[in-house]
């Protein structure tokens, strides 16, 4: 039997897993707290590669 594990810390999930949906796909977490780091990492490489604003 294939065990799953937490898509941010590698821990084995239980039954109460939570989906977090990140760049289009649906991954899972061991927690809230995993699910927000994940969250926040995505939100961070998504504004790292938009094009910097124009000052002019």
């Amino acid at each position: 039997m294939k065990k799953t594990t937490c898509a941010a810390c590698d821990c084995e999930l239980g039954p109460d897993a939570i989906s977090v949906k990140l760049g289009g796909k649906t991954v899972e977490v061991c927690c809230e707290e995993c699910a927000q780091a994940l969250g926040e990492a995505e939100a961070a490489a998504v504004s790292a590669s938009a094009p910097a604003a124009s000052g002019d």
